[in-house]
């Protein structure tokens, strides 16, 4: 039996489901993504634990996808496993009065949600992050100054060999768009955050203007990854962008948004090489032009 048979046939035993050549396009924000050779959808811990064991017994690739912004997936797709979670993954739920615990699948809109509801403050500025909230632990996930490092109080997470670990304070090595899961190849389970007694109506008016600016100033009606690249240290890389005069810059269905130079859209059939292209050519200018380095900060995935 060769190894991804014996993968899929231990990943559907411990209730998992799975699917052969699963296109990255249906699952990633930017619409775009060749077939991943398997595709698994794990419902629990136990399963969770099972992959990562298996994955690594015999020797396969494995990549967790969250909401699947933030993410350049490979034209020629993933080879190995991509797993993404759900069932267990998608809890969330009170811990004492202002403490939210919450499965790693939920949506970041649907924490945000929670928390305004139950009247708990400290998540507006993650109103509108497309991201599931074990990507945004993953990443440390932030906008208008609010970042996630300041609103998590611990996190559970399993590491490569499947042993459970829970990390908190200095040990999650919190730093911009960093945390020791970058370090370790922990794959968050459930996040704890501490957040603070609030008034409703103040929570969901901060929400709102959160987001009206979000929709005055970002291309949210076009396939995109988010930023493409990090802040650099002292300047704002779409301003860099826009003073080079790259708005509009195109390489096939990849263009430059016109509404803000920070992101790249997909205006139709553009392909990773395309958008891989693009990032190259603004780099090279801006560079060029500007003497600042841009990093990027979408993950490239896939061969």
């Amino acid at each position: 039996m060769l190894p991804l048979e014996e993968l899929e046939r231990a990943a559907v035993a411990a209730g998992c489901l799975t699917v052969r050549d699963e296109p990255m396009s249906r699952h990633t924000t930017f619409r775009i993504g060749g077939p991943a050779d398997l595709f698994v959808t794990v419902c629990g811990e136990e399963g969770l634990e099972l992959l990562l064991k298996e994955t690594a017994r015999l020797q396969i690739p494995l990549f967790l996808l969250g909401k699947g912004s933030n993410l350049l997936v490979s034209d020629s797709g993933v080879r190995g496993c991509v797993a993404t979670l759900a069932g267990d993954f998608n809890e969330i739920g009170l811990r004492g009065e202002t403490d939210v615990a919450c499965g790693s699948a939920v949506s970041l809109a649907g924490l945000c949600n929670f928390a305004k509801k139950h009247q708990l403050t400290g998540l507006e500025f993650a109103w509108g992050i497309p991201a599931s909230v074990g990507g945004a632990a993953y990443m440390n996930s932030g906008a208008y100054g609010g970042e996630m490092s300041a609103v998590i109080d611990r996190v559970q997470a399993l590491l490569p060999d499947g042993s459970p670990v829970t990390l908190r304070g200095e040990e999650l090595r919190y730093g911009y768009r960093h945390s020791v899961f970058m370090e370790n190849g922990g794959v968050v389970t459930q996040v704890v955050c501490r957040l603070a007694r609030g008034n409703r109506d103040a929570i969901a008016l901060l929400m709102e203007d959160y987001y009206t600016r979000r929709k005055e100033k970002q291309p949210l009606n076009k396939p995109s990854a988010g930023s493409v690249f990090k802040r650099p240290q002292g300047h704002f890389a779409g301003a860099l962008i826009e003073q080079c005069g790259l708005k509009g810059l195109r390489e096939g269905g990849a263009v430059v948004s016109e509404k803000h130079a920070g992101f790249i859209v997909n205006m139709g059939g553009a392909t990773c090489a395309d958008v891989r292209r693009l990032i190259e050519r603004i780099q090279e200018i801006v560079l060029r032009e500007t003497g600042v380095s841009l990093e990027c900060e979408v993950k490239l995935v896939g061969e």
